[in-house]
């Protein structure tokens, strides 16, 4: 009769540390897919100042030296954007497949 009790035990201490790796890998994923979210934002905000910032300086600027080499400045600057955009979405994602795989690994050993 103990002996089922601590059976017991140990299964309701064992659903229970289940539980809380599921909540935990949740809450993990709820952060990664919130800061996707802000990252998208943040690169659709950009873009959409580049845009506004290359009509304003096609719809004022009347010299057109100056109106060339300053698109010629915005669009290089859009260029090293995007590839720091390339290289940290590369970042993050070998960040996040690194801690998935070591957080993986640790789960197997327990």
């Amino acid at each position: 009769m103990e002996e089922d009790k601590n059976n017991w035990s140990e299964i309701s201490n064992d659903i229970s540390d289940v539980a809380k790796k599921i909540k935990s890998r949740i809450d993990e994923e709820d952060l990664v897919d919130d800061l996707k979210d802000s990252f998208n934002n943040t690169i659709h905000n950009t873009s959409e100042l580049i845009k506004n910032l290359m009509t304003t300086v096609e719809s004022t600027t009347k010299d057109q030296e100056i109106k060339e080499e300053t698109k010629d400045l915005i669009k290089k600057i859009n260029e090293e954007l995007s590839n720091s955009v390339k290289e940290t979405g590369n970042k993050i994602i070998k960040l996040y497949s690194s801690d998935s795989e070591d957080s993986l690994k640790a789960d197997e050993e327990e």
